[in-house]
């Protein structure tokens, strides 16, 4: 896995990008919306406002973090690809990057206030799903939270951009149900979830539409998250 995103370290936007392409939007319409996402959960969460320490869990090249831009007072980014967290370290200055060639991620024990998980879960081996939300519970302060961002298997759309994407290949899907399960298998509380990504739209009245239809498998992503 870290060898095949290893290739992409230089070329990882336009290959989404060519993935969605049928949508008609671009790669930067999903990156808002799952930044908008992350900063509610941190007011809706009641993390502390302005002190927040944060983790993403296969950041890749950080193609998300200029849009968390003030979101925390500090972000941190893990990867397995060497070549993509060099990558992100060029582009993200402000953020903290460091390689995770284990299982076991390179921070101690409670290190942070939230960790998040942006499309990464799908490419983990399903035998492993378990040992990565036990990971991520570990990293993460009591009372803080967890949240994992996936594609929606339901969503025939998402299927169609999974289908086309090059390092997608061998990805393994999981609904909203199955990471519900795996974060409460893995002694989470709290646990909730929203599909998002519905609309082809940015407009307040679009964004309000969708939060109504969240509960239901529409959206083209979901969010899933819980506090330890």
């Amino acid at each position: 896995m870290a060898e095949l995103f290893d290739s992409y370290k230089s070329n990882y936007g336009e290959a989404v990008a060519g993935s969605i392409r049928f949508s008609g939007l671009g790669h930067d319409f999903f990156l808002i919306a799952k930044a908008d996402l992350l900063r509610r959960l941190v007011v809706e969460r009641g993390l502390r406002q302005g002190g927040v320490r944060a983790l993403d869990i296969g950041c890749g090249v950080g193609s998300l973090h200029p849009y968390l831009e003030g979101a925390f007072e500090s972000l941190d980014g893990c990867d397995v690809s060497e070549q993509s967290i060099l990558r992100a370290g060029q582009d993200n200055p402000r953020v903290t990057y460091k390689a995770c060639t284990t299982p076991r991620l390179p921070y101690g024990d409670g290190a942070f206030d939230l960790a998040f998980a942006s499309c990464v879960v799908h490419h983990v081996p399903p035998a492993s799903w378990l040992d990565f939300f036990r990971e991520m519970r570990r990293v993460v302060r009591p009372g803080g939270v967890a949240c994992i961002i996936e594609h929606n298997p339901y969503n025939p759309l998402t299927r169609l951009a999974v289908l086309r994407c090059p390092f997608d290949q061998d990805a393994v899907l999981l609904n909203a149900a199955k990471a519900r399960s795996l974060f409460q298998q893995t002694g989470f509380q709290g646990i909730r979830s929203e599909h998002f990504l519905l609309l082809p739209s940015a407009r307040s009245f679009a964004k309000k539409l969708e939060r109504l239809l969240a509960p239901l498998p529409l959206g083209a992503q979901y969010a899933c998250s819980a506090h330890v």
